[in-house]
């Protein structure tokens, strides 16, 4: 009962502060610069079901729906996609019900090119805000105001705000999540500390100690653009303050701003002080999270989604905390600012034979997947939480805790952008990274290249 309690006034906080500037006509986004990667599909399809009322079309015949998303054997949310499909063939045999996971990277790539192509699933994972818009504005989404009357008791509407374009919803939401800073505990412990460092100068005789003693601070997947901002967005966002970072990736300020230059020059310092492995510039998310469970990092940027498979691992899930990364400039920032928030959506095509079947699907797959995800710890759920969540792991309870707290959201850029914004920012992000860019190249960069 506590932790629902929690949970309950966690969402209505997140809520009333996460939603800023998505919830209308937001333009186009994408998550990746490389659009030219082939998806390769990476699991085989399964069966499902959905609604009684919706399992014929208007001819009588039995229907068929399928799905795309990105829940490979690797992804965290895998088990929740596969219970709650699981969970739907044995309530509904009579709809056939396929479904293909691709890797996070290509998927961006395949999901964009089907839309153009008109190829579309019946149904598909998507990222809200302006990742979705994109598709929204093209017409090629289904409009789901209908099918949401049956389910908007347990999915409060203000869930929807980055899936809402023009007043009307195209988007079922799961999961929300936020960057976390996860520790190595027992690493920590070899250069005495017991706790996260709470203040960056703290942090920063931290990761010395660290050096000193032989241990890589950082983990940092290079291969993956977007893994390099979950550590770049946290830095300016505690350097320039949250409000300057959400107005300059919604297009309402420039990147024209020396703050996020210095806080640019801050994380490239940290780079070329020898914190993060040398080698991480090659490797895939993957790859860094592997290694970080292994003991090679002390510290791990990137989504509490993680602490699903975090905890599945009896030997390491007790080594490891979470929190958030430390104030650099209180002038500007506080704790309480963090990246991320309500993202991870399920939405129709438009060009589904089936759209009003697909539709009722893909809100009772949503809150299934949501229930399971939460459980697992991939994630806050987005629907009103059900049944015995007592399982719920310590850190996502943790993690709960830090957005009790929280202050403002800061959505993804790469998905609060447009599309052509978002490839051209990854690309910057890229070059500072690998050290060809500094703060001023960056920023000059990029106000000149987004307008």
């Amino acid at each position: 009962m506590k932790m629902k309690r929690l949970l309950g006034s966690v969402l209505a906080g997140v809520m009333a502060i996460a939603m800023v500037g998505c919830s209308s006509a937001p333009a186009a986004s994408d998550n990746t610069a490389d659009t030219t990667e082939p998806a390769a599909a990476v699991s085989t399809t399964d069966t499902g079901s959905t609604d009684t009322a919706t399992t014929d079309d208007a001819s009588g015949e039995k229907i068929s729906l399928n799905m795309w998303c990105i829940a490979t054997e690797a992804d965290s949310n895998r088990h929740s996609y596969e219970q709650a499909i699981a969970d739907m063939q044995e309530k509904y045999p009579d709809i056939t019900f396929t479904w293909e996971a691709f890797e996070n990277q290509s998927y961006k790539t395949k999901i964009k090119a089907a839309v153009s192509a008109n190829e579309m699933p019946d149904i598909f994972f998507t990222w809200s805000c302006a990742f979705l818009g994109d598709f929204v504005d093209a017409g090629k989404v289904y409009c789901l105001d209908e099918a949401y009357e049956k389910y908007k008791e347990e999915l409060p509407e203000v869930m929807l705000g980055n899936s809402t374009y023009d007043g009307k919803h195209y988007g079922v939401p799961l999961t929300m999540n936020i960057v976390g800073l996860f520790a190595n505990m027992e690493l920590l412990g070899q250069v005495g500390y017991t706790e996260i460092p709470g203040t960056y100068d703290e942090f920063i005789e931290c990761c010395d100690k660290l050096k000193e003693a032989g241990i890589i601070p950082f983990g940092c997947a290079g291969k993956e653009t977007w893994c390099v901002t979950e550590y770049l967005e946290s830095v300016i966002e505690k350097s320039a303050g949250a409000d300057t970072l959400n107005d300059i990736f919604l297009g309402r300020a420039t990147w024209a701003n020396q703050d996020v230059a210095d806080a640019v020059d801050t994380f490239q310092g940290l780079v070329n002080n020898g914190y993060f492995d040398p080698s991480g510039i090659g490797l895939t998310n993957d790859e860094v999270k592997n290694n970080f469970i292994a003991g090679k990092y002390a510290f791990y940027m990137n989504g509490t989604w993680n602490c699903a498979d975090f905890a599945n691992n009896e030997e390491f899930f007790p080594k490891v905390k979470v929190g958030e990364f430390p104030v650099i400039n209180a002038d500007k920032a506080k704790l309480g600012q963090l990246i991320g928030g309500p993202s991870d959506t399920l939405a129709v095509a438009a060009s589904s034979p089936n759209a009003a079947a697909a539709a009722d699907y893909a809100f009772e797959l949503g809150k299934l997947i949501c229930h399971y995800g939460y459980l697992d710890g991939c994630g806050l759920p987005a629907w009103t939480p059900y049944g015995d969540t007592s399982s719920v792991n310590a850190l996502t309870q943790e993690v709960a805790k830090i957005c009790e707290n929280a202050d403002t959201y800061v959505l993804f850029g790469d998905t609060a952008m447009n599309a052509d914004s978002a490839n051209t920012y990854l690309s910057y992000v890229d070059q500072v990274y690998g050290c060809l860019l500094d703060g001023q190249q960056f920023i000059d960069g990029l106000a000149k290249d987004i307008k």
